[in-house]
């Protein structure tokens, strides 16, 4: 109903306007001054204000000026009813933006064409804008549901066509199933061939989804380079198959600035009713992808008992490691480096281990993993480092041994921007000389970016420590890269000594390393030696030192020490 504010200081008047405009069929209200008035009209934003000029502590000029100003107000209709209609007067009203006047006594039908009049104009006025915002609105909606890039719904809106069909599902006992889709390596894409290559790819992307699925299904970009797919009305069976048609699809090569280009696709999937709600038939999409792509899986990595029950243990196991520094959870053992000519101890191996409160001892196979997973390597490496380092010092002291201690850093630490720093400060904080501290990197960690890696060993080897390549002939380096590094030992794999009296390729990998090793003035040392076979084999090659079983596990420090104390030799 349309709404009318009189504001009029003579009641008789007052009450005759809001008669008429009942008649009308007009929401009256009324204020018998102008300050009334205003505050009455910033409060219910009247379609058109009726207000007398002569009214006492604020004039009808007042009132017009006040509401004028304030934004909600201004654009109401405003009629000034007087009984002075000298030019003057109109002149000065309509300077302040009156939009009519009515002079007094008037009749009800004055009344009823100067309200008409106006609410006509007005709405002619404001039709465009109403159409206008009308539009705007519709245009906020979709952006509210739609990727902007691709124009695929978006998350909100896939997971609001999630619970539809899940409704549904429930109600047919049909399956459904949620796929996600994700582009290996798109960063790195996004840095070699600009942002506006990225935008083609996915785009090229949801064009490509598009084709491979009904009007009934769903595509939808949920972040980055992630895609939801939302299939329906299928078996199990027709599911895993519309996955790998997906899959082949994605796969082919794309044409993006005049190149032909391929990227990997990772790809994972849940079905309902193994899965009962939305919010979890996305996040096990979500897991399984992620799974399929550690496990190097080049199909459609459907979430099962196998993976709910890894990432439970992951789960476990990523809680319990956050605590392990701060319970002193966490050991360092160490494993006897043997010299082949003395049989004496010349050095050791700093190994990792957990010997949980609540999960009891935990191999380093596994938490190893979920620590450069999670980056908990980093502050874990760091104290190993330093706890391997106080460890020497204390042997050097007490024992007058210059003994070598070996730490082996991950393919994630050796990344770390603050590594080269964070060993200096450790040899200036445990006085160890640096000569005695030997950093242990794989070959595979070494080649995966010769040049940084270069780099890097460059700057370790400057603070005076020895670097070891560990796991040699496991990779796939160069001779022309392998003369570069910095490198003062190489590491025989224990995959090579296993076998060297029963196997001649093991044989002659040992052998070649062994020789390649002499002939760039490095030393050899062998790893995972069990057998006086294996250690005759060695000597023979000329291996410089060994570690292995066949001397000593990795023990503690405590056990080490009594090695030492006994001055326990290899037998040769």
């Amino acid at each position: 109903m349309t709404t009318i504010l009189i504001i009029e200081d003579t009641a008789s008047l007052q009450e005759e306007i809001l008669q008429m405009l009942d008649l009308m069929n007009f929401r009256g209200l009324a204020a018998d001054n102008g300050v009334a008035g205003v505050q009455l009209a910033q409060q219910h934003l009247p379609d058109i204000i009726l207000c007398d000029i002569m009214m006492p502590e604020m004039d009808g000029y007042d009132v017009l000026q006040t509401l004028r100003r304030n934004p909600e107000t201004a654009r109401i209709p405003f009629i000034f009813l007087t009984a002075r209609a000298d030019r003057a007067d109109i002149r000065r009203g309509m300077n302040l933006g009156a939009d009519d006047y009515l002079t007094k006594p008037f009749t009800s039908s004055d009344l009823g064409e100067a309200i008409t009049a106006r609410l006509c104009k007005q709405a002619a006025i404001t039709a465009p804008y109403v159409l206008e915002m009308k539009r705007a609105a519709e245009q906020l909606g979709q952006m509210a549901f739609r990727d902007s890039l691709t124009g695929l719904p978006n998350r909100i809106q896939f997971q609001h066509r999630l619970q539809e069909a899940l409704i549904q599902a429930n109600r047919n006992q049909q399956a459904i199933a949620v796929l996600c889709v994700s582009l290996e390596r798109f960063r790195a894409f996004n840095v070699r061939f600009g942002q506006s290559a990225g935008d083609a790819l996915l785009q090229s992307v949801a064009e490509r989804l598009k084709t491979c699925v009904t009007a009934e299904d769903t595509i939808a970009r949920l972040s980055g380079d992630e895609f939801c797919i939302l299939l329906t009305h299928r078996s199990p069976e027709a599911i895993e198959r519309s996955a790998e048609e997906i899959l082949k699809a994605l796969s082919a090569p794309y044409l993006i600035q005049e190149h032909s280009l391929h990227t990997q696709i990772s790809m994972g999937g849940s079905i309902y009713p193994n899965d009962e709600s939305g919010d979890k038939l996305l996040n096990h999409a979500a897991i399984a992808m992620n799974w399929g792509r550690e496990q190097g899986n080049p199909h459609c990595q459907f979430y099962s008992d196998e993976i709910a029950e890894t990432t439970a243990t992951r789960s476990l196991l990523e809680a319990g490691l956050r605590r392990a520094l701060d319970k002193a959870e966490l050991q360092v053992h160490y494993q006897p480096q043997v010299n082949l000519i003395t049989g004496r101890i010349i050095g050791a191996e700093a190994f990792l281990r957990w010997n949980s409160a609540e999960l009891g001892s935990i191999s380093p196979f596994n938490f190893i993993a979920v620590a450069e997973e999670t980056g908990l390597i980093v502050p874990i490496g760091e104290w190993m480092i330093q706890i391997a380092c106080l460890q020497a010092k204390t042997w050097q002291t007490k024992h007058l041994l210059p003994l070598r201690m070996s730490v082996n850093l991950s393919a994630y630490q050796f990344k770390q921007p603050g590594l080269v720093r964070s060993i200096a400060q450790i040899l200036k904080d445990t006085e160890l000389d640096a000569e005695l501290l030997a950093i242990e990197i794989s070959e595979t960690t070494v080649m995966a970016d010769v040049e940084a890696s270069l780099s890097t060993l460059q700057q370790i080897k400057e603070l005076g420590v020895h670097i070891s390549i560990d796991d040699f002939g496991t990779g796939y380096s160069s001779l022309n890269y392998l003369t570069r590094l910095p490198m003062d030992t190489l590491k025989i794999d224990q995959a090579f000594v296993k076998d060297i009296t029963t196997d001649q390729y093991g044989a002659a990998i040992a052998s070649a390393i062994t020789a390649l090793a002499q002939s760039l003035n490095l030393r050899v040392v062998a790893e995972g030696v069990e057998t006086p076979e294996q250690l005759a084999f060695l000597r023979r090659q000329g291996c410089n030192a060994l570690q292995g079983f066949l001397f000593s596990p990795a023990i503690s420090a405590d056990e080490f020490e009594k090695l030492l104390t006994e001055d326990k030799r290899l037998l040769l």
